[in-house]
């Protein structure tokens, strides 16, 4: 007899088009300046802001737009070579090492090249040891990716539900956006959570008892139609 299978959460490909951006208030200011290369002071810019504001997403689309180079703030150490002309991005550039990060700063500067970090906070507030890059890290001019409106996230939540194929009612659509706190990547994740008890269930559609499950953390129940919000905290 064949043992049980558990399905695979296979993650869905993120597309980092500028077609694919969903322009927002909360976004305004960071794309203004993406859009202006030439007037950043010391042809440095940073963006900032919590998980799932769009701020790798925006990274891309300067990076295809500028041909720049692109970076991941996690893999960088040693000597780093910027090989684009036009630049270089770093993603997690909050959680690059300190010493490669100052290399990459200052071979940029000597080569006149502009650099854009993306991080969860403002670069003056990283808890960083070096002086020498603390001090070019308060320099740098940060411009905040704020919390969308709540027309952003409901376009969020179509398209995170899309990408994963999960059919839903506007009725449940209303009820996650009603409980979970106003922040993305807790809408993110309970996507993801429903995600995972259809692929379990075999079935795409949301029922109110997976959308329950999301919210508190519960198994499943697909009885019950009553919707309790999840506890306070």
């Amino acid at each position: 007899m064949q043992g049980h299978q558990l399905p695979l959460l296979i993650p869905s490909d993120p597309a980092y088009d500028a077609a694919e951006f969903l322009p927002d208030g909360s976004n305004e200011a960071a794309r203004t300046w993406l859009g202006r290369t030439e007037v950043w002071p010391d042809r440095r810019l940073a963006l900032w802001g919590g998980a799932d504001r769009g701020k790798t997403h925006l990274l891309h689309i300067w990076a295809t737009s500028t041909e720049a180079e692109i970076m991941d703030g996690h893999a960088l150490d040693g000597v780093p070579v910027i090989a684009s002309p036009s630049g270089v991005a770093i993603d997690h550039a909050d959680r690059a090492d300190e010493h490669a990060l100052l290399h990459l700063l200052n071979t940029a500067r000597d080569l006149g090249r502009p650099v854009l970090l993306a991080g969860r906070g403002p670069p003056a507030r990283w808890p960083v040891t070096l002086s020498d890059l603390a001090s070019r890290l308060r320099a740098i001019t940060a411009v905040e990716v704020g919390l969308p409106d709540d027309d952003l996230l409901r376009r969020l939540l179509l398209r995170w539900l899309a990408e994963r194929r999960l059919v839903a009612d506007e009725a449940l659509h209303d009820r996650l956006l009603t409980y979970l706190p106003r922040s993305p990547d807790i809408l993110r994740a309970a996507v993801l959570r429903l995600d995972r008890d259809a692929l379990v269930s075999r079935r795409r559609k949301v029922t109110p008892g997976m959308l329950r499950a999301a919210l508190s953390g519960e198994p499943a129940d697909d009885n019950s139609e009553k919707l309790t919000p999840p506890p306070p905290g």
